[in-house]
C-alpha cells in the first residue's frame, strides 16, 4: 500500500469530488482516479460511489478514512517533532477569517508575520457557508460559530462589539435616528440575507422587513466603505470603525455582542507553520483586546 495512494484517497474523501481533489492537490483529474483505482485494487474494496454530482464513501470507504486519518496524524506528528528543532519556518500556511476580521483587522498585520518568517508563504481566504475545516480547506480559521463537530481544537480567540454607524456627511443631510424605531426612516446598510453564512451575523432580523430601505451588500468591508460614503446607516465592526473620523455611532445603547474563536484541525495544531501563525494571530488579538468592545455612548 502506498502512502501516496492514501493520500490522493484523502483529498477525494474531503472534496467529495476527483476533480476538486485535483484542484486543491495540484494534479489533473486522471492522475486522481489512477490513484484510487491502485489503492482500491491493492485493498480489494470499492471505497467511493461515483456518482454524477460526486464521490460518496461506501461502507468500507468509511472505515478506511479513519485509518487513513490516524496515519496522516502520525505522519504530521512526527514532522511536528522534527520541525521543532528548526529555527526555519517554511511552507504553506491558509488562514480563513469572516472579511471583517480578515481584511480589516488582520491583513494590515500579515507584513509582520512574514518579516520573522521570510520563508513562510500566508494565504488569507474568506471564510465561507459551506466551509470545512475537516475537509482540509484551511489550516486554521478563525470563526464567528464555535464549531461542536469534527476533530477540531478551538478556542476562545476575543470578544468584540458592534454598533450602528453613520457618516457624518448622512447626519447633516439626515439626521440621527432617536430610537430604533426611526431606523424605519433611513437607508440601512446589511448584508444579503441569503448569503449570511452565520446566524450571529443577522444582528436585528426585523430590519430586513418590507418597511425598511436598504443597501443590502455581503461583506463587511463593503458595509464599511458604503457608510462611509453617506449611502446610510450599518451596523459596523467598532475594532474598524470607532476611530475613524468620518464615523459616528448612532444609538449607541445598541451594542451587539459577538465572540471570534481560533480553530485548528488537531492532526495540524502541532505543526510549525500552523503555530507560528496561531501564536502571531493571538499575540496581536491581545495587544489590541481594548479595540475590540466599545461601552454604550
Amino acid at each position: 500500500m502506498d502512502w501516496d495512494d492514501i493520500r490522493f484517497f484523502l483529498g477525494v474523501a474531503r472534496a467529495e469530488q476527483f476533480s476538486a481533489a485535483a484542484a486543491r492537490m495540484g494534479v489533473d483529474t486522471a492522475t486522481v482516479a489512477r490513484r484510487i483505482n491502485a489503492l482500491e485494487k491493492s485493498l480489494n474494496t470499492r471505497l467511493f460511489d461515483r456518482r454524477h454530482t460526486g464521490c460518496v464513501l461506501t461502507e468500507a470507504g468509511e472505515r478506511f478514512f479513519q485509518t487513513a486519518e490516524d496515519l496522516e496524524s502520525n505522519i504530521l506528528r512526527a514532522q511536528a517533532d522534527l520541525s521543532r528543532s528548526d529555527v526555519l519556518v517554511t511552507g504553506a500556511v491558509r488562514i480563513a477569517a469572516p472579511d471583517g476580521f480578515g481584511t480589516l483587522f488582520l491583513c494590515p498585520r500579515l507584513a509582520a508575520l512574514k518579516a520573522r518568517h521570510p520563508a513562510l508563504t500566508i494565504q488569507l481566504v474568506p471564510i465561507t457557508r459551506t466551509f470545512s475545516l475537516s475537509r482540509r480547506e484551511a489550516d486554521l480559521a478563525v470563526t464567528i460559530e464555535q464549531p461542536g463537530e469534527g476533530r477540531l481544537v478551538c478556542r476562545k480567540l476575543v470578544d468584540y462589539s458592534l454598533h450602528f454607524y453613520a457618516s457624518r456627511k448622512y447626519l447633516e443631510e439626515r439626521g440621527a435616528p432617536i430610537t430604533a424605531n426611526d431606523l424605519s426612516r433611513h437607508c440601512l446598510i446589511t448584508y444579503v440575507p441569503d448569503l449570511i453564512f452565520a446566524e450571529q451575523l443577522t444582528f436585528m432580523p426585523e430590519i430586513y422587513g418590507p418597511s425598511y430601505s436598504r443597501l443590502e451588500c455581503s461583506t463587511a468591508v463593503g458595509q464599511l466603505e458604503a457608510v462611509r460614503s453617506g449611502a446610510g446607516i450599518g451596523i459596523l465592526h467598532d475594532y474598524a470603525a470607532h476611530r475613524d473620523k468620518h464615523l459616528r455611532v448612532v444609538l449607541p445603547a445598541l451594542r451587539f455582542d459577538r465572540t471570534y474563536w481560533m480553530v485548528t484541525h488537531a492532526n495540524l495544531h502541532g505543526i510549525a507553520r500552523v503555530r507560528a501563525a496561531i501564536d502571531f494571530i493571538v499575540d496581536e488579538v491581545r495587544a489590541n483586546r481594548a479595540t475590540f468592545r466599545q461601552e454604550p455612548g
